[in-house]
């Protein structure tokens, strides 16, 4: 009679450790922010953010602390965290950055290459997707990264760096400018297209054109000059 084999013990799937607590209050407060779940001015409490994520107080802190330091929200000591306004200071200098960074890598990114006008169009047809189901901050950060794809087409790590320092700034704005002037998404998408299309035809003088238009117009809102 043959041995009969042991059963085999099933297989455990591997475990997903979680980020630690800390890590996971700041991305959680970092997104509400971002797509202003968390709106400037909102006051939030310890307490609520530890029920919120389901942690101690002690790494609320840690978060709040950090987030501080990015300039996201202001800490008021025994009361709570301040969620920072996005201010028209802060909106004027975050354009100017982005000129200078932007219009440099338009120009030096005439003619694009087949690669760059692959991703382009591809994030195009993104925003134009999530602007027709309403989503608000997918389409600012598929903007964002259209943008971001043209600066590290330029190839110069430092600038590409800067301009990355700038996103968080970027994110919120485009989302608060969004859903403050709605008429403005079909526009944005059209001018990304003005874009795109100066780089594939090697037009440098057209693409810093649309950029600086495109760009402009954020700072033109904060300005009451809307357009």
């Amino acid at each position: 009679m043959p041995a009969v084999s042991p059963p085999t013990a099933p297989a455990r799937e591997p475990s997903v450790k979680q980020p630690p607590a800390a890590e996971r209050v700041y991305t959680h407060i970092k997104d509400a922010v971002l797509d202003r779940r968390y709106e400037g001015g909102m006051l939030l409490t310890e307490g609520e953010l530890a029920d919120a994520v389901g942690v101690s107080r002690t790494p609320v802190r840690e978060a709040l602390l950090r987030l501080e330091v990015e300039g996201l929200i202001k800490l008021y000591p025994k009361k709570g965290a301040l969620v920072l306004p996005v201010s028209a200071q802060e909106i004027a200098d975050v354009v100017e950055t982005r000129l200078l960074v932007e219009k440099h890598a338009a120009a030096k990114a005439a003619p694009a290459n087949e690669a760059l006008i692959g991703e382009l169009t591809e994030l195009l047809e993104t925003m134009r997707a999530q602007a027709g189901s309403g989503d608000l901050a997918a389409v600012s950060v598929a903007d964002r990264a259209f943008h971001a794809a043209i600066v590290r087409s330029a190839g110069n790590q430092i600038l590409d760096r800067l301009y990355e320092q700038l996103r968080d700034r970027q994110l919120r704005m485009g989302v608060a400018v969004m859903h403050a002037h709605p008429d403005r998404i079909a526009k944005n998408i059209t001018e990304h297209a003005e874009i795109l299309e100066a780089l594939r035809a090697g037009d440098a003088d057209a693409a810093t054109d649309a950029v600086h238009r495109h760009v402009s117009w954020v700072r033109n809102l904060a300005q009451g000059e809307v357009r």
